[in-house]
């Protein structure tokens, strides 16, 4: 269940509850024989407005598979994203699929690779949102994710 899927819940859960309403009683009022060594506290219940919407993807692969190959200037993981991977916008699905691909190659966890997958992933999405697989170089030089946006994903070097 994803963070967002959990808030929405806890949401319901509370409204269909009564989660604070006016006719609950306050814990510590009716407690009349001794005084409460913990204090409850209630948190105002989060309503969805109608304009939420779901993450139509959630629970879904973001990437369908990896593949090393190698070129003039090294190795080469090509990353394939998944049609969920490609449209869902839900806050954190960067990260859930950056898991992904290092389950499914553990070797792709090396210095500025990460970087190259959140360019690919927040930018190249926008801009080639076609392009059928995303490359990421462990040759590259890893100079953070602010560098690799500036370098179009590919710092050290235009893609060959």
């Amino acid at each position: 269940m994803t963070r967002w899927q959990f808030r929405l819940a806890l949401a319901a859960v509370a409204v269909l509850t009564g989660c604070g309403s006016a006719d609950t009683p306050d814990v510590a009022a009716t407690s009349s024989t001794a005084a409460p060594t913990t204090t409850t506290k209630r948190v105002p219940a989060t309503i969805a407005s109608p304009t939420t919407t779901v993450d139509p993807y959630a629970g879904l692969p973001l990437i369908d598979h990896v593949t090393w190959t190698a070129n003039v200037d090294g190795p080469r993981l090509l990353v394939f994203p998944t049609q969920a991977g490609r449209k869902t916008a839900a806050p954190g699905t960067d990260e859930l699929a950056w898991q992904e691909v290092r389950a499914l190659d553990p070797d792709a966890d090396a210095p500025g690779m990460r970087d190259q997958f959140l360019c690919h992933w927040v930018w190249a999405r926008m801009v080639a949102p076609g392009k059928p697989s995303w490359n990421l170089e462990p040759w590259r030089p890893d100079v953070g994710y602010q560098a690799t946006v500036s370098a179009n994903c590919n710092p050290g070097g235009p893609e060959r």
